[in-house]
């Protein structure tokens, strides 16, 4: 299949018939998923921390350090979460906090290694590009050796959050604090260059232009042709409620569910070189999460055990592997349980 360019894929966006987008965004599924099989995972988001110094403009999760609600988990807090994950069969648990300003690497160290010692059938996915980047900085380390150091206390993969929109235009206005879309990539490239894979995102839906979201998935695309490091693309809409962007920005409107699968499926169809592209039915709830899997998505994701972000800004959809397995049935696939790696470890 011939690469698109990203002139075709902005038309696409632009002018494509929203039918038409989905049956070439299917074939191309097919082409790379030939045996009709659609996967999800049983895990937990651990929000280690909601103390956060960088004040994004989009989120309602994040706390001072000496807000009434502001808090840190204790270790004995994370294990409890950890056995209700376990009880249901879970494999993975996507780990993620604030920006605290005081925890140093020693903290993340003794956390990752007592996980991985106490829980060994639990993968961690865990510390996003902006958490890596700011544990070198307060540590006065290298992004690299965070990453080395707790590779090797057992991290075995890390999440594309904090990517929002790979412009540092779009960044300035909705995350002034956050790092640029170099360093993104950059702690990315090192993580694959370690031999840690890790996934790529893209929130839309807050002041961005159809062209910044192609630079996103462009810049995607290039780090995957360097490295061949992310195991998968997510994407999802802004969640506009409790944040200060909409008070900022009155007149972003909430994103259609159109525009969700359009961009969907365009982004099938770019990232030629990404393997597998998640469906986010936890922003856009369970259905156009199923009708997503016939505009390119793979997968379903999580069943989301707890989720604390998004909820926090207005997405309050749930789901059971029960009622997973059946939408899957339902569109005529193959459900299955998969790992962090994406290997099947269940068919139904």
């Amino acid at each position: 299949m011939k690469r698109l360019t990203n002139q075709e894929a902005l038309d696409l966006i632009k002018n494509a018939d929203l039918k038409e987008l989905g049956i070439l965004a299917s074939k191309r599924k097919k082409e790379l998923h030939p045996k009709g099989i659609t996967t999800f995972v049983i895990d937990r988001n651990i929000n280690y921390t909601n103390i956060c110094w960088v004040d994004c403009k989009f989120c309602a999760f994040y706390r001072h350090e000496k807000d009434a609600d502001a808090y840190v988990l204790t270790f004995d807090e994370i294990d409890a979460k950890i056995e209700e994950l376990l009880e249901i069969g879970g494999t993975q648990i996507l780990f993620q906090g604030g920006v605290h300003p005081k925890l140093k690497i020693e903290w993340y160290e003794d956390l990752v290694e007592h996980i991985h010692t106490k829980y060994p059938t639990i993968t961690i996915h865990g510390f996003s590009a902006i958490e890596i980047d700011f544990i070198a900085k307060v540590s006065r380390i290298s992004t690299q050796e965070v990453l080395s150091r707790l590779k090797a206390k057992g991290l075995a993969s890390i999440p594309g959050a904090g990517a929002e929109i790979l412009n540092d235009k779009v960044r300035d206005i909705i995350a002034p604090k956050k790092i640029d879309a170099d360093v993104w990539v950059d702690v990315h490239r090192q993580a694959h260059k370690l031999g840690i894979k890790s996934t790529a995102t893209m929130m839309y839906g807050t002041v961005e232009s159809d062209e910044d979201i192609i630079e996103h998935l462009e810049r995607v695309r290039n780090l995957q042709d360097e490295t061949g490091g992310f195991r998968a693309f997510i994407m999802w809409s802004f969640q506009s409620q409790n944040t200060e962007l909409i008070k900022l920005f009155p007149d972003i409107k909430k994103t259609s569910s159109n525009r969700y699968l359009r961009l969907l499926a365009v982004a099938r169809l770019y990232l030629d070189n990404v393997p597998n592209i998640q469906s986010s039915w936890v922003t856009q709830g369970p259905h156009i999460g199923q009708m997503a899997l016939h505009f390119g998505a793979n997968d379903l994701g999580s069943t989301m055990m707890e989720e604390n972000v998004v909820s926090s800004a207005g997405a309050a959809f749930s789901m059971a592997k029960d009622e997973m397995v059946h939408l899957i049935k339902n569109i005529g696939e193959t459900p299955a349980i998969r790992n962090t790696a994406y290997e099947t470890l269940e068919i139904f």
